[in-house]
């Protein structure tokens, strides 16, 4: 592990019982960077993706086709990084509806009618490929080849494990006067810490507004449920982060307002290669 920053944290500001179960809450992760000149790609943004003989390019059936966000190249990636479940060789496509074909047609993870909308296509090592340009209707994204670094990832606060961990117990976090004051000093310097979005694979989601795991779970049990209930608190338990792919200048890729994807599943649906049963939020 190169980077053990979440963990500083604890042993800085918190007492000792905090620390040992904040830090018992962290995963690696793989933070995808442009790669320097003679440094090894690992993935790309944009460009036009290789596609197995035979497969057509991904449709969202009555809308049009979906734009190439990236590949990524699972025996590159260091498995130091990566979450046991994740694939060891193997190359994943990552499509999404971005609005070229109908801006006012959107993905949202709460409309199980739009998923079809954002689509990730698994292509096992060895499989004969061809590279395929994107259709006519739409406008490849600028291709960016990415570099990885290892590092520590850390829940969102506002995550139930997270709750129970520094609370005690799964409830809201109090008004700042009432927060206990030996998480003061920590809340403080994880704000500073956590800044940047930017692009990932597995570990912990870097959310723009709020976990990304409570969004796939309302979806998923209907929006039947409110923040804090237990149901929606033990189904965001079951979801982990694939990867996220930030607005990126270099590529030409933005998504929303400078927002980021979330491509999340299920443990069990990573370690069978079930990538149809990813799901996308869109924030920001």
């Amino acid at each position: 592990m190169t980077d053990e920053r979440y963990s500083r944290l604890a042993a800085e500001h918190l007492p000792g019982d905090l620390a040992q179960r904040w830090t018992a809450l962290l995963r690696p992760c793989i933070r995808l960077r442009r790669a320097a000149d003679g440094e090894q790609t690992v993935a790309a943004l944009g460009g036009n993706p290789e596609l197995p003989a035979g497969v057509g390019w991904p449709e969202w059936p009555g809308h049009g086709p979906l734009s190439f966000v990236a590949s990524v190249r699972c025996a590159a990636l260091p498995r130091e990084g990566l979450a046991e479940q994740f694939p060891q060789e193997g190359i994943l496509l990552f499509f999404f509806f971005d609005g070229q074909v109908d801006e006012d047609v959107f993905v949202s993870a709460d409309d199980p009618e739009t998923w079809a909308g954002a689509q990730v296509l698994y292509v096992p090592e060895n499989t004969p490929v061809v590279p395929t340009e994107a259709p006519p209707e739409l406008e490849a994204f600028s291709q960016v080849e990415l570099s990885a670094d290892t590092e520590q990832s850390a829940p969102d606060l506002w995550l139930p494990q997270v709750r129970q961990a520094l609370l005690g117990d799964t409830r809201h976090w109090p008004h700042p006067r009432e927060t206990p004051a030996e998480l003061k000093s920590f809340l403080r310097a994880f704000g500073r810490l956590r800044t940047r979005i930017g692009h990932q694979v597995s570990g912990h989601a870097v959310p723009v507004q709020g976990p990304a795991e409570y969004d796939i779970a309302n979806a998923t049990l209907g929006g039947m449920h409110a923040w804090g209930d237990q149901p929606r608190d033990q189904e965001a338990e079951r979801w982990v982060l694939l990867a996220q792919f930030d607005s990126d200048g270099d590529a030409k890729m933005v998504w929303g307002e400078q927002g980021t994807l979330y491509w999340l599943i299920r443990p069990e649906d990573l370690a069978a290669l079930r990538f149809d049963q990813a799901r996308l939020t869109v924030q920001g």
